[in-house]
């Protein structure tokens, strides 16, 4: 294990993305172990692309990309802002808000980060809101998409380690919804210190309009979610019912300038979703490597005899995925540690679900985690904020948002009440 593991920090070292040098190394580690056969390279790359739940990721990634394009996003947005900008801090509020809302359309971090960046970082400025504090929110704010369901990083995981994607889709609700709360809680604390931000009205005639004009976008999770859990949609088919919807709302809405944006908006699907497929593909080489040298399954052995209790193996787990953030995406976090670290928890008794969440968690993390954030810099590039103002909003919510993992980890039951008593058909079955 050492020798790969020290090939792939070495490809990393000279600069290549994750997928590469976890497929590169793992390939010339097949060509030079004579007793495996480098013809199960293409296998091995391509059985673990066939799982009929992956096809949920592009689709996902299409309809959150269908829903910006439409303008969904923006009347959700003042919807938001109707609810709650009359509280202090309350354009802020209406920005995590939207998040979520998005979050339960999107699946994808980045693409609600972006989204947001558009929409809510100029109305921000206009109300007096510092840049720091602005892009901070937007940053952390898009990571809550990785916990509400649709999530592409659950859905990654139950993939990796056949465990019910409905089950982790209701897992994923009360801690983010807690990630929310916890934004709540700063946001409010540094609009009432800084005491220069602009607050808006609260009137029943705004508000029902917006309601109103929202509705399509509301509607959305409704359609998704909805059929998830009354068992009519697998994860795949909630994501095509998803996508077809946001066409539809398009066509009729946008017409012709609808239909001359969607060559484009479906590129830009494509080419997201073909860096997770091919990083997927990648890992399963490795996945096959490590299965041959009964790597797994010795480690767990080890974490046995060492009589390691569950709380300390998931705030160990929690520090390398913390560390690992700093220079990994959080696909490749969860595929180049789950196989190994999954049946050590399971010879521990930990719950494949909680452990789910608490990996969600750490990604989470990762994504304002500096130097490779990715919402850091796509808040950056898009609204024209230096990266080190991003950053330092971020770090405040940073703060949050570790706090609640914390909290996730030793209360298990936050993951696993609501799957436990909503049940769920599984995907798999």
């Amino acid at each position: 294990m050492g020798s790969l593991l020290a090939g792939i920090l070495a490809f990393l070292g000279s600069g290549v993305t994750i997928g590469i040098a976890l497929g590169a190394a793992s390939a010339i580690y097949i060509l030079f172990d004579p007793l495996l056969d480098a013809r199960a390279l293409s296998s091995a790359f391509f059985s673990f692309l066939g799982h009929y739940s992956l096809m949920a990721v592009p689709l996902f990634i299409f309809a959150g990309f269908l829903m910006e394009r439409t303008g969904m996003v923006r009347q959700l947005f003042q919807f938001a802002e109707a609810l709650v900008s009359w509280v202090i801090g309350g354009f802020g509020l209406a920005t995590v808000t939207t998040c979520v809302l998005f979050s339960a359309i999107s699946g994808s971090s980045v693409a609600v980060a972006s989204a947001m960046s558009l929409i809510t970082i100029p109305e921000m400025r206009k109300r007096n809101y510092p840049d720091w504090l602005s892009a901070g929110i937007v940053a952390s704010g898009g990571g809550i998409g990785l916990l509400i369901p649709p999530s592409l990083s659950l859905i990654i995981y139950g993939i990796a380690t056949e465990t019910s994607i409905v089950r982790l889709f209701m897992a994923g609700i009360i801690p983010g919804l807690m990630l929310a709360g916890g934004m709540f809680i700063l946001i409010i604390l540094a609009a009432w210190r800084t005491g220069s931000l602009s607050r808006g009205h609260f009137a029943w005639g705004p508000l029902g309009r917006a309601t109103v004009g929202a509705l399509p976008g509301l509607a959305m999770p409704v359609l998704v979610l909805g059929g998830l859990y009354g068992g009519l949609f697998t994860p795949t088919e909630a994501a095509a019912a998803a996508c077809g919807y946001a066409l539809i709302y398009g066509l009729i809405t946008g017409r012709g300038e609808f239909l001359r944006n969607l060559l484009p908006t479906a590129a830009r699907a494509m080419n997201l979703s073909a860096v997770v497929f091919f990083l997927v593909g990648s890992v399963g080489i490795f996945q096959f490597v490590a299965a041959n040298q009964a790597w797994p399954q010795q480690l767990a052995q080890l974490v046995i005899e060492m009589q390691l209790e569950p709380l300390p193996f998931l705030f160990g787990y929690m520090a390398l995925l913390l560390m690992l953030g700093t220079f990994l995406d959080g696909i490749a976090m969860i595929l180049l540690t789950v196989p190994v670290v999954f049946p050590v928890a399971t010879a521990l008794g930990i719950d494949p679900i909680h452990l789910g969440i608490v990996v969600t968690m750490g990604v989470e993390l990762s994504v304002i985690t500096p130097p490779v954030g990715f919402n850091l810099y796509a808040v950056s590039g898009i609204a024209q904020i230096p990266i080190q103002t991003v950053l330092r909003g971020a770090m405040i919510f940073f703060v949050s948002d570790f706090i609640v993992t914390l909290i996730i980890i030793l209360v298990p039951e936050l993951s696993t009440w609501l799957p436990r008593v909503l049940g769920g058909a599984s995907p798999f079955g």
